[in-house]
């Protein structure tokens, strides 16, 4: 008799999904990746990084993250001028390019959103967020949260 193969749930196989997107990241700092599931099969992927046709942020794309980058500027001053796309926003843009509807999925991603990533999620009609890692803007967990979107930390 042969010992079975324990198989991950799909929370943990998406999950593991988006530690490989997250791989594409081309930030300077910090690699994040996600993905929205409908009915178990990929709808799109995001990583952070900056837009399409624009210079990758660690070839010096962004001016922000390279002034980050030397010391010129603190971790979280200027994060609006920053040019990247968060992971999150990136799985939802690809959704729409691709002309993929969001409404009712699940994004799994390998940190909690942002308030500006939060309100893009529920907006897009996603309904379950699974995450890794918290952010240090946990106004996009509570926003979710008020929104009704289903939270799973992985």
């Amino acid at each position: 008799m042969t010992a079975r193969k324990t198989r991950p749930s799909w929370d943990e196989y998406f999950i593991e999904l988006a530690q490989i997107v997250k791989k594409r990241s081309n930030c300077l700092r910090t690699a994040y990746g996600a993905l929205i599931i409908k009915n178990y099969r990929i709808i799109s992927t995001g990583y952070n990084g900056t837009p399409h046709g624009i210079k990758n942020c660690f070839d010096g794309g962004c001016e922000r993250c390279a002034k980050r980058e030397k010391g010129e500027i603190k971790t979280h001053e200027y994060q609006e001028s920053c040019i990247c796309i968060h992971a999150e926003q990136n799985a939802i843009i690809q959704a729409a390019y691709q002309g993929s509807s969001t409404k009712g999925g699940t994004m799994y991603s390998t940190i909690s959103p942002c308030s500006s990533c939060a309100k893009m999620i529920i907006n897009a009609g996603i309904k379950r967020f699974v995450y890794e890692k918290l952010h240090h803007d946990e106004e996009g967990i509570k926003l979710l949260q008020m929104a009704k979107v289903e939270i799973l930390v992985k």
